[in-house]
């Protein structure tokens, strides 16, 4: 099963971004498992597919024509 991109635009900008800072946070305050949802984030981000928008139909990415 291939999931299709799903993540676009400013919501792929935002993931990215709050990724990197959960990230940084956790690793800063030794929080580890803030560092691993931070990963999560920013890589859903990175790869335009997230799996809970799979399974709520939810779908940010524009239509490619």
């Amino acid at each position: 099963m291939k999931l299709a991109q799903n993540v676009g635009g400013i919501d792929k900008i935002l993931r990215i971004v709050l990724g990197a800072a959960a990230i940084g946070g956790g690793l800063y305050t030794q929080i580890w498992w803030l560092v691993g949802v931070g990963a999560l984030v920013a890589l859903t981000g990175l790869l335009g597919r997230c799996g809970l928008y799979y399974l709520f139909g939810i779908n940010t990415c524009p239509v490619k024509k």
